[in-house]
């Protein structure tokens, strides 16, 4: 830095510490992951700050950009930005660093674990067996093969999602707008992926996972008149964003029997308080997780180093 000190870095969510000592050695750093719901603490925190690094939850904008006047990157412990306000970051000249591809495995395997788990049907008959009443003929769930999987965006999570499941036999469709008809992605060296409008593959997929940011086009995406449009009995996983998904639609076609599961990562309210999650009180065939598709103990430590080697790069490198 210009005056000899060390570069300040605020770290206001949890984050690896092995890759806070390695990639972070010689900054100023300040580990706190509670700093996201002391908004004011965070806020004199920032005061002198040259780099933060966040995860989901902490607002960068507004009155927190205000407060940091000496910002100049952001590294983001995931892809999503829209926690970020990146247009403000960009006119004052602040990087910002996603941890792209860091964890796309983790995410992936959530949905084809969770599509397993609702297909199939029996994981939840532990006190049932164990209390001898032998339920089995209630439990004759279904396989993943043969399935159809539909990707509502077809980005790398997608696209790692769907190897995984042509492993296991699906048939794989995704819609994606913005990958051009001919992109190789739509042929992998597993077997071609369908393209196909928005209306077949709701129509179409025994399993429908979304892929896609919070957008002003895709929020409310699959509301009732969607889900209704889906098959009987289908399954439906959202490790994407809140906000896309109509959760009270979610929560009556589970009650009605429409869908035959789902799973909820993300949510329009987070974290999820006791009012909004009323919703899914008793709601058959529901697997509700908070927010954590894609951090397990290897895609954190992933996230971690990635994240910091981005901002120690940006930093070193002014």
């Amino acid at each position: 830095m210009p005056d000899g000190s060390p570069p300040k870095v605020v770290i206001s969510e949890f984050m690896d510490e092995a890759a806070i000592a390695a990639e972070l050695q010689g900054f100023d750093t300040l580990y706190d992951p509670g700093l996201v719901d002391r908004p004011e603490a965070l806020a004199a925190a920032l005061n002198g700050a040259d780099a933060l690094i966040v995860r989901n939850r902490t607002q960068v904008r507004g009155a927190l950009l205000a407060a940091a006047q000496d910002l100049k990157v952001v590294g983001r412990l995931g892809v999503g930005l829209d926690n970020i306000d990146v247009a403000a970051c960009r006119e004052r000249g602040i990087a910002v660093y996603p941890a792209t591809g860091a964890n796309d495995g983790a995410v992936a395997e959530y949905v084809i674990g969770t599509a397993m788990l609702l297909l199939r049907g029996a994981y939840g008959a532990t006190a049932a067996v164990a209390a001898g009443t032998w339920p089995r003929n209630a439990l004759m769930g279904r396989e993943i093969a043969g399935k159809r999987l539909g990707l509502v965006g077809f980005g790398a999570i997608a696209r790692e999602t769907a190897r995984r499941a042509a492993a296991l036999g699906m048939t794989i469709a995704a819609h994606d707008p913005f990958v051009a008809a001919d992109d190789p992605a739509w042929h992998p060296g597993y077997g071609a992926i369908g393209r196909s409008d928005l209306d077949a593959l709701f129509a179409q997929s025994d399993v429908l996972s979304l892929h896609v940011p919070l957008t002003d086009e895709t929020r409310g995406l699959v509301g009732a008149a969607a889900i209704a449009r889906m098959p009987q009995g289908a399954v439906l996983i959202n490790a994407a964003r809140g906000g896309v998904v109509d959760e009270a639609a979610v929560a009556a076609a589970l009650r009605s029997g429409h869908l035959g599961g789902a799973a909820l990562d993300v949510f329009d309210r987070e974290p999820l308080d006791a009012g909004a999650g009323a919703v899914f009180v008793d709601v058959p065939n529901l697997v509700l997780t908070p927010h954590i598709a894609g951090v397990t103990q290897e895609s954190n430590v992933r996230v971690s180093a990635v994240t910091a080697q981005a901002v120690r790069r940006h930093l070193t490198e002014q």
